[in-house]
């Protein structure tokens, strides 16, 4: 019997994700209402994932394990919740879309964040201290999946996503840029520059890679990039938040913050914000090539029935 029912269960969690026809059942609720309960559903398991990051502390198992509970618990709640509200599949996490975007992404985001530092490096801004950890590699790998699958469902996958429809593309970059970097205010050594750094090369671009790719796959994967290459293996300081645990290294930042970021860490360097300006122009570019740039109106919503690429 116990076997059945996982079979069940296993079976409920896999249509969530089908890319089938959804039989609408009940009217697609306004955009309006869409966004207030899923955000409302997202922070709840933002706060809830701010707990289990918490018990963790240092210990890379429970990291691990957390980290993937989370991942799964809020992409189970995004799916469940947009194939409710919307009656459609939920192509934005397309299950074949998964592996390359999760690949290229981090892979971007490891990139992006390496150039900057390099370049702070190249003017003497950066150095480090002590020896290596990989336990602490392990315990930050597993709060920044976290970190990057529950931020881009709520900022890119709700917010950009239904603001488009009211607002068209530019409103939903604007907006989400800007709630992106707002949040990064509440950060205890966060600076009125650092939120406005972070909502131009993390809220701006990030959106700019959704709005061209029409998949959450590949921002989630930047997104993480970035946060592991800068907190798990250069061990600085993420968003004026460096309470968190140590990394691989124990980097140390000196010089001028326009050039180091100061007290916020990198993210406030004007180097993160010229490397993340170019693959910002770029997807930008490849939106508007492809049509995926909405004006205000219902038109927004058919960029979800196109084929991410």
């Amino acid at each position: 019997m116990s076997s059945l029912n996982a079979s069940a269960r296993l079976q409920s969690l896999k249509a969530l994700f089908d890319q089938a026809p959804v039989v609408p059942s009940r009217r697609v609720y306004p955009a309006g209402v869409r966004l207030v309960v899923m955000t409302v559903a997202l922070v709840v398991v933002t706060a809830l994932a701010a707990g289990v990051r918490a018990l963790a502390g240092d210990n890379f198992l429970l990291s691990l394990v957390g980290g993937a509970l989370i991942v799964c618990g809020a992409l189970c709640v995004y799916a469940f919740g947009m194939r409710r509200l919307e009656q459609r599949p939920v192509t934005e996490l397309a299950p074949v879309q998964a592996r390359s975007g999760l690949l290229t992404g981090t892979l971007t985001g490891f990139g992006l964040f390496t150039a900057t530092l390099v370049l702070i490096a190249l003017f003497g801004g950066y150095g480090t201290e002590g020896g290596v950890s990989i336990a602490g590699l392990l315990t930050v790998f597993g709060l920044m999946t976290g970190v990057a699958v529950t931020e881009e469902l709520l900022f890119r996958g709700v917010l950009f996503r239904l603001v488009e429809e009211l607002a068209g593309t530019k409103g939903a970059l604007i907006v989400s840029a800007v709630l992106f970097g707002g949040l990064h205010l509440l950060n205890p050594k966060a600076t009125v520059w650092g939120a406005l750094a972070i909502a131009v090369e993390g809220g701006v671009m990030l959106g700019a890679v959704y709005a061209a790719t029409r998949s959450l796959w590949l921002p989630i994967g930047v997104h993480f990039g970035w946060n592991f290459a800068l907190s798990g293996v250069f061990g600085v300081t993420v968003s004026g938040d460096d309470s968190g645990p140590g990394g691989l290294l124990h980097g140390a930042l000196t010089g001028p913050s326009v050039l180091t970021g100061g007290t916020f860490g990198p993210e406030a360097s004007l180097f993160a914000i010229l490397v993340c300006s170019v693959p910002t122009v770029y997807f930008l570019r490849a939106a508007r090539r492809q049509g995926r740039l909405f004006p205000r109106g219902a038109a927004a919503r058919e960029a979800e029935q196109q084929p991410a690429i």
